[in-house]
């Protein structure tokens, strides 16, 4: 007769090494059958411990701005460096087409020959009218240099405009008469007229420029600028006839 086998030499057959119980004798410790021997499936791809955000790397990506938009932004920078620098030849000739305020001291005030004159409000006419010009000029020469420009080159437009019209208004004002009107009057004499310092009074004259450049622009562009292709139309589908 032979002896029943004890607990211990039974095996289920639903026992695996996996689940914390020493393999067979028939199976070696490091059978493939139990891939995750600690009892939980490893995720692919956190090994470090941490989830990996595939989000992050593509907003790292996209952060910063691509080649086009750098390209852009560079003319915008140039256009609005250029204007400004031709500001000094608005001031220029703010300087010579300005009328003249002629002044005359009777050697204890001083007074406006011409009480009735309007040629200091001529002063902030004639810049207002040389900025719209300049406005109209720059955009004309910005939109024939870059007819695929973009807002970019609008707003270089503006802002170059502005620092153009500080800069004519600054320039003017200093070369032409001083605004010392006492020592200027004291040095021209008793009863002598002389001209009056350059002043500019409608501070709103300094937008004419960025005024004009933008409207211009804006114009050229809905006219002449590049259209976008139109959608190719499929043909509708015809009833099948019975």
């Amino acid at each position: 007769m032979t002896a029943p086998l004890t607990p211990h030499d039974q095996h289920s057959p639903h026992d695996e090494p996996g689940e914390g119980r020493p393999p067979s004798h028939g199976q070696p410790s490091g059978d493939s059958g139990a891939p995750y021997p600690s009892g939980y499936p490893e995720h692919p791809g956190h090994a470090s411990g941490h989830p990996e955000h595939p989000g992050h790397a593509e907003h790292s990506e996209h952060s910063e701005p691509g080649p086009e938009l750098r390209a852009e932004l560079v003319r915008a920078s140039l256009v609005a460096i250029a204007v400004a620098v031709s500001g000094v030849l608005l001031g220029l000739l703010w300087l010579w087409l300005a009328p003249k305020v002629p002044l005359v001291s009777d050697g204890s005030a001083v007074y406006l020959k011409n009480s009735e004159g309007e040629d200091a409000v001529g002063a902030d006419g004639v810049f207002t009218l040389l900025g719209l010009a300049f406005g109209a000029v720059s955009a004309i020469i910005v939109f024939l240099l870059f007819r695929h420009g973009g807002i970019a080159l609008v707003v270089g437009l503006a802002i170059g405009g502005v620092l153009a019209s500080v800069i004519a208004w600054r320039l003017g004002v200093w070369l032409g008469p001083t605004s010392d009107v006492v020592a200027h009057a004291k040095a021209a004499g008793k009863g002598v007229t002389f001209d009056g310092p350059l002043k500019l009074g409608a501070k709103g004259a300094l937008l004419a420029w960025s005024v004009a450049a933008m409207v211009i622009h804006l114009v050229l562009t809905g006219l002449f600028g590049p259209r976008d292709p139109e959608p190719a139309l499929t043909p509708a589908p015809q009833p099948e006839a019975r």
